[in-house]
């Protein structure tokens, strides 16, 4: 599972972007969020039931999990969706957010007590520049708005130091249990933002209606559940390196589906993002060892 893993969290999370960007257009951010949580939340409660997973044993484990729901699916999410709203693309939100592997790299020494080898510095490099070259190639064709790109920043610095307390604090729960309680964390932070400062009017439609599945079932679900997977399996450094091809994914995505601009350069960019993530991740020793 662990061996795909980073194929399928790649393709679900980069498509997210677009989806959301797709689900802001017919509603307002928080309230796009309490919908899409009291839905995946609908969806937990009877497998809760059905199931029975263990739940936290602790007080201290309960708060754990709280705390990353409120940093990724409270904050991440929800400045990421202001961001969408204010007239960024998908590709420049991701572009912002990609920026983790680096701040990761970091602080992981101290904080999670790993070591960052010149490989993947090598790696993380290689990424920087090929997100940079998208950045540039971007911006040839995008005004970027400035409200958005304080709420992509405000993104970045949520998954980052979420990422970061679930791979010291983090305890193996059971998925359904680990969703259940970092969702309605996430819907606490969202749903009074919904309740006192927007109107709570959906335009439902199609599009929104597809958005809204996807984001459910392949973003909340699925890549959440294989991001935390990763972290408390792999050194937290090489996983946040995947992030770094989240923008070029994304912005392909939206490309297709959006029909976002996507520059020569920023596929320069792209192929340049792919190599380092390799690096990084140590794709070139595993594939060695195979041999």
């Amino acid at each position: 599972m662990l061996q795909v893993a980073p194929i399928i969290f790649l393709l679900f999370w980069s498509g997210g972007f677009s989806a959301g960007k797709i689900g802001v257009a017919y509603t307002r951010p928080m309230t796009f969020l309490v919908v899409r949580y009291g839905i995946v939340l609908l969806l937990l409660a009877p497998l809760l039931l059905w199931k029975r997973p263990p739940l936290p044993a602790t007080r201290a484990e309960w708060m754990h999990l709280a705390v990353v729901g409120v940093l990724i699916q409270g904050f991440y999410f929800a400045l990421s969706y202001v961001a969408l709203s204010s007239d960024m693309s998908s590709a420049a939100v991701a572009m912002i957010v990609a920026l983790q592997p680096i701040l990761i790299a970091l602080v992981a020494p101290r904080l999670a007590g790993e070591e960052v080898s010149r490989s993947t510095w090598l790696g993380l490099g290689l990424g920087l520049f090929g997100t940079a070259l998208v950045i540039m190639g971007r911006s040839q064709v995008e005004a970027i708005s400035r409200i958005g790109v304080l709420a992509a920043f405000g993104a970045l610095a949520c998954i980052t130091i979420g990422t970061m307390y679930e791979k010291r604090n983090g305890v193996g729960h059971h998925p359904i249990t680990s969703n259940a309680v970092q969702y309605a964390a996430g819907m606490a932070v969202a749903l009074p933002f919904a309740l006192f400062r927007e109107d709570l009017h959906v335009t439902w439609s199609t599009p929104f209606v597809l958005a809204l599945t996807y984001l459910i079932v392949c973003n909340s679900l699925i890549a959440m559940t294989l991001l935390l997977l990763m972290i408390r399996n792999g050194e937290v450094s090489r996983v946040s390196a995947l992030f770094f091809l989240v923008p070029p994914l994304a912005a392909v995505i939206g490309w297709l589906l959006l029909g976002e601009a996507m520059p020569p350069l920023a596929w320069a960019g792209l192929a340049l993002a792919a190599a380092g993530v390799a690096i990084a991740s140590g794709f070139g020793d595993r594939l060695r060892l195979r041999r």
